[in-house]
């Protein structure tokens, strides 16, 4: 995939068009978001469960946002580098800097491990 591409995926994520995503994504794809009980977070395979777990980001935080991307490719790797934005149900704000280290097969993602900053915010 080409940074042309990883941008067309970060817009599809800023539009909440999931079926959009999911283009972007191989059959067999894997995705392990940035916190879990394993050392890589929690995995998620095949498309039905990656497609499920990326409509609950939306579901949890329904106003979310990507900005100040930047986007790497090179042969099969790719990272894109973001700033999330948003608003929790129950009224939390959340802003934390996090990145996606992505496998590609095929011009598809194969595999998608996210990053986030671990912020620690005072009461």
């Amino acid at each position: 995939m080409t940074k042309k591409e990883l941008q067309e995926y970060s817009d599809a994520w800023n539009e909440h068009d999931i079926d959009k995503i999911m283009e972007f994504m191989t059959e067999d794809c894997v995705f392990e978001p940035g916190g879990g009980p394993e050392r890589y977070g929690i995995r998620y395979e095949g498309h039905d469960a990656v497609r499920a777990r990326f409509m609950e980001v939306w579901t949890d935080i329904p106003d979310v946002r990507f900005e100040n991307a930047i986007h790497f490719s090179q042969d099969n790797y790719g990272c894109s580098e973001w700033t999330m934005i948003g608003t929790y149900l129950n009224g939390a704000k959340i802003e934390v800097d996090g990145c996606d280290v992505f496998t590609f097969e095929n011009g598809k993602i194969k595999s998608k491990r996210s990053y986030v900053k671990n912020r620690q915010y005072n009461s």
